[in-house]
């Protein structure tokens, strides 16, 4: 009579533990759950999953395992030294150099952080690392733009749809598919036709003018007709990054800018819009103008830069405090604008 309970006991506990087993292992866990896979935002502020993937050794290891292949190796290939063309200073470079690059080798993409604005907009900002603190003598980095940065949608590192996949299962189920990317929008619009247009040269060591005025050609893009500008690339920076100084000089009314860099053969690399440029009033010898700091990625492959703006720019204002109090800027689709490149 002692052991009735004891033994009723231990049924309902191996009760719960099959039904918290058949919980835990039935149950088809999201693609964040799996083992292999990193999870990390893109610079639009979405979440993506990317499969870790296995070393060659672990590879190589799983096949031998497989097949009941020969688990000895060579030693004279095992040992054999690395060729002395690895060690390049590409490679190898030298640690103060790339310190004072904030750890950031030639033709990696700027680091960025993603933030919200007080709209609810996506924004992105880069910046430099800087580990060191800047040694004295060293000239700080440039604080880049906030903007809105549109990469092609299918960015590295998205899952393929699993085998058997129906893309018409939204539309069947009701539920609304996202709209298309601003970038795929864009891209259905330019640039392949700008490849037979003339198109103006950067200077270097010193801000050139570009002039978007009555004579200036115009295209539609998927934000409205707006005149364009195509700029080549310095040939200096092809194989890394720099920072361009961008200014929207202010005579009645300013251009707003917004950016778009392709590849050699014209496709559409990168598209940088709602920049929130800051306002310097006009002084004895010169006019007030906007100003933006925009990175350009010619390791990354763009060669090629298109000026234009958007049709709810050119619509809009820019609201200034001035010592008499606020004061609007009227933006235009028309004006003149400055670039330099950076030189710290």
């Amino acid at each position: 009579m002692k052991l009735a309970p004891v033994k009723g006991l231990s049924i309902l506990c191996l009760t719960a533990t099959l039904m918290a087993g058949c919980q835990l292992g039935g149950g088809s866990s999201s693609v964040a759950e799996r083992e292999g896979y990193f999870t990390w935002v893109d610079e639009q502020g979405r979440v993506r999953y990317t499969r870790i993937p296995e070393s060659d050794a672990s590879v190589e290891r799983a096949q031998d395992n497989d097949t009941g292949g020969d688990q000895t190796q060579d030693p004279f290939l095992a040992n054999t030294p690395p060729n002395d063309a690895d060690y390049t200073a590409e490679n190898y470079p030298d640690g103060d150099v790339l310190a004072d690059k904030g750890f950031v080798r030639d033709g990696q993409r700027q680091p960025y952080f993603t933030w919200l604005d007080a709209q609810g907009n996506v924004r992105v900002s880069y910046y430099t690392p800087d580990f060191n603190g800047r040694q004295k003598g060293h000239a700080s980095p440039v604080n880049l733009t906030p903007a809105s940065v549109h990469l092609p949608s299918q960015s590295v590192g998205e899952i393929d749809p699993v085998e058997g996949y129906d893309p018409n299962a939204f539309a069947v189920l009701g539920i609304e598919q996202q709209p298309a990317s601003e970038f795929d929008e864009f891209v259905e619009y330019c640039c392949a036709e700008l490849a037979n247009k003339d198109y103006q040269t950067w200077v270097e060591g010193s801000e050139f003018g570009v002039q978007m005025d009555s004579d200036t050609p115009r295209h539609l893009f998927n934000s409205g007709e707006s005149p364009y500008q195509l700029i080549a690339l310095p040939l200096s920076a092809a194989k890394s990054g720099f920072v361009m100084r961008l200014r929207a000089y202010d005579h009645h009314g300013v251009f707003v800018p917004s950016l778009a860099f392709l590849d050699r053969d014209f496709r559409v690399v990168r598209v940088v819009t709602d920049l929130v440029m800051d306002y310097t009033t006009e002084n004895w010898h010169r006019r007030g103008y906007l100003e933006a700091w925009v990175p350009a990625l010619p390791g990354q492959g763009e060669r090629w830069l298109v000026l234009y703006t958007r049709s709810r720019d050119s619509e809009g204002q820019t609201v200034i405090t001035t010592d008499a109090g606020p004061k609007a800027i009227a933006h235009a689709d028309t004006g003149e604008l400055g670039i330099a490149t950076f030189e710290p």
